[in-house]
């Protein structure tokens, strides 16, 4: 089993990769606006501000954006479980940061020069060539914003990817022989790299559990969690927010043992 996660910015050609990636090794397609709608769905949360929280960083009046965080761990949460029993492509945004620390995930992006992604974008519209360079332009500030903000990276930041391919030289054909080759000698998945994922789909699930309990004060909780073992590290402001808390943990599947730290205020 492995995870295939490729960055594409606008008409840079990921998306015709990945179907073609998924066909090719018979793995599950996965794209951002599926994540944002099953999100949205399964959480009960609007899915214009799940969409938003994926693509722009915080204004100025929301302070940290914690909300917007939450909504991420609620995307994060629904991408954790789809990888956890399936091998899955997935193209979009962030994909490659989401699933940090997972051995079995090959981490890709696709490039493309101006010229290219240009006629891509003119293809079969209406759009002038200027505006056609503002929009990829404006696409891939927005990206540039939301990560830094996010992870503390650049779209560009080498350390972030495995592999990098640019579709401009290379078919689409050559790059999924590439990639397979690749995935097949060092991405298949190994007992530590699974429980990694489990961990991960635990520990998303409580952030977004906890994050959309209007009733809880999240602003200093932290989650942990490593073989099924959570730790809650939290400042909450009264006892009956840490009983909602352990409560959140306790009620999320997979939880063998709870280790809570939880300081209250009052």
């Amino acid at each position: 089993m492995a995870i295939i996660t490729i960055f594409r910015g606008t008409h840079r050609g990921g998306k015709d990769l990945a179907e073609s990636l998924a066909g090719e090794l018979g793995y599950r397609l996965l794209c951002r606006e599926e994540l944002i709608t099953t999100a949205a769905k399964e959480y009960g949360a609007p899915e214009n501000l799940v969409e938003s929280a994926l693509q722009h960083r915080p204004g100025f009046l929301e302070g940290r954006g914690l909300k917007k965080l939450h909504y991420i761990h609620c995307v994060q949460a629904v991408m954790a479980r789809a990888v956890q029993s399936d091998n899955v492509v997935y193209h979009g945004q962030a994909g490659h940061l989401l699933l940090k620390g997972i051995a079995h995930h090959l981490r890709l992006k696709v490039i493309a020069d101006m010229e290219y992604r240009v006629e891509e974008t003119l293809r079969g519209g209406t759009l002038t060539r200027e505006e056609a360079i503002y929009r990829i332009e404006e696409s891939d500030r927005l990206r540039a914003d939301w990560m830094e903000w996010l992870h503390g990276v650049g779209t560009d930041d080498p350390v972030a990817y495995d592999l990098t391919i640019n579709l401009e030289h290379i078919s689409i054909p050559d790059a999924c022989a590439i990639i397979a080759q690749t995935v097949e000698r060092g991405f298949r998945t190994t007992p530590e790299s699974q429980r990694a994922v489990d961990d991960l789909v635990i520990a998303s699930q409580i952030r977004a559990k906890i994050g959309l309990d209007r009733n809880i004060s999240d602003e200093k909780i932290e989650v942990e969690v490593q073989d099924g073992v959570v730790t809650i590290n939290a400042n909450v402001r009264s006892l009956g927010d840490a009983d909602s808390v352990r409560e959140a943990v306790w009620q999320t599947p997979g939880v063998k043992d709870v280790r809570s730290k939880i300081e209250t205020r009052w």
